[in-house]
């Protein structure tokens, strides 16, 4: 089977949860009926205040916070960040009112053969594979792209950006590192935004919205643009439900970060599921290093306990990471020794 860098094009899925009740055989999942006994309740991921690290008297406090966050869990939630009220209502307004298009109007924006950027669904390299419940528009936004974006989404990927490299920069000083390996790998060269919608299902108890995965990538900020619960985590072999507090981000650690913090933050399996009644919207923001930095283990990270993941070049990076949707196997088992 062919390697393809980009996504081969399906049915459009808002317009197939319109049109019928019945749910076609590619998208039915037996694993999605795996779902937690107590979904209602969900799961207390910590939550971290980033108000707390711009006074000297809390910093310290709730840098350890995150330190456990990133090690313990892999996700957390992010209160009283530095992202106006103003830019986010604007850029979820602007998502609604992009999947209420025609869906003539959505597919000018359709993606092309080999390549991930537009509306459509990610990652399907086979004809046969099973494909998610949900339609997304993804776009690269960092570094800014040739081709104008519109003023609200220019303006909340210029704020997640500069939120994540703040973060970033925490995260890397908890790990002992010297500004200069801060500069160098832990700023964000390279930016994607996934808008995500996930139509409702009649029978949700046996599709996923999108399918179980780690992101391969330093972090990801979520934004939930209504508040319909859908994202779940993989803890202890079980799935939990992450519920998400109003006008905060859901944080991961992605398996670029994994990898070089040789292990020590976790880079954690979460899938999607959907709702029978409601639709789900969500605005996924990845964020990843220089084109031209070398993914491994950080040296001053390995030094007692030796490198747990091979060293690699970006292309072969994105290679290996194409791979894994090809055959199923973990990208990070790819990557491990």
């Amino acid at each position: 089977m062919e390697l393809t860098m980009g996504s081969l094009p399906v049915a459009n899925v808002q317009a197939l949860a319109a049109a019928s009740r019945d749910v076609p055989e590619r998208y039915i999942r037996p694993e999605a009926g795996a779902h937690p006994g107590f979904a209602d309740c969900g799961v207390d991921i910590p939550v971290i205040d980033f108000s707390r690290f711009l006074d000297p008297d809390s910093s310290r406090d709730e840098s350890s916070k995150l330190h456990l966050a990133c090690q313990n869990w892999g996700f957390f939630q992010l209160i009283n960040h530095t992202v106006p009220k103003e830019v986010i209502e604007k850029m979820k307004l602007d998502v609604r009112e992009f999947f209420q298009l025609p869906l003539e109007e959505k597919r000018q924006l359709a993606q092309v053969t080999g390549d991930v950027q537009g509306y459509g669904q990610l990652f399907v390299v086979s004809k046969d594979q099973k494909l998610d419940w949900a339609d997304v528009l993804y776009l690269n936004t960092q570094p800014a792209p040739e081709r104008c974006l519109r003023a609200a989404l220019d303006n909340y990927s210029a704020e997640l950006k500069n939120l994540a490299d703040r973060l970033l920069e925490i995260m890397a000083k908890n790990l002992e590192l010297n500004p200069d390996v801060v500069t160098d790998k832990f700023k964000v060269g390279i930016q994607s935004i996934r808008f995500n919608y996930y139509p409702p299902c009649p029978q949700a108890d046996k599709v996923l919205g999108f399918s179980q995965h780690s992101d391969a990538d330093l972090i990801t900020l979520v934004l939930q643009v209504n508040q319909v619960q859908g994202l779940q985590i993989k803890r202890s072999g079980e799935w939990f439900p992450v519920m998400p507090l109003p006008g905060a981000f859901i944080v991961n650690v992605g398996d670029i970060f994994e990898i070089l913090s040789n292990g020590r933050y976790k880079s954690i399996e979460h899938r999607v599921v959907v709702n029978t009644e409601r639709e789900r919207l969500s605005i996924a923001t990845f964020h990843s290093p220089q084109s031209h930095a070398m993914i491994g283990p950080l040296q001053e990270l390995v030094r007692g306990s030796g490198a747990r993941y091979k060293t690699v070049n970006h292309e072969d990076f994105m290679k290996l990471f194409f791979s894994s949707k090809l055959d199923g196997k973990s990208f990070l088992d790819r990557m491990r020794y």
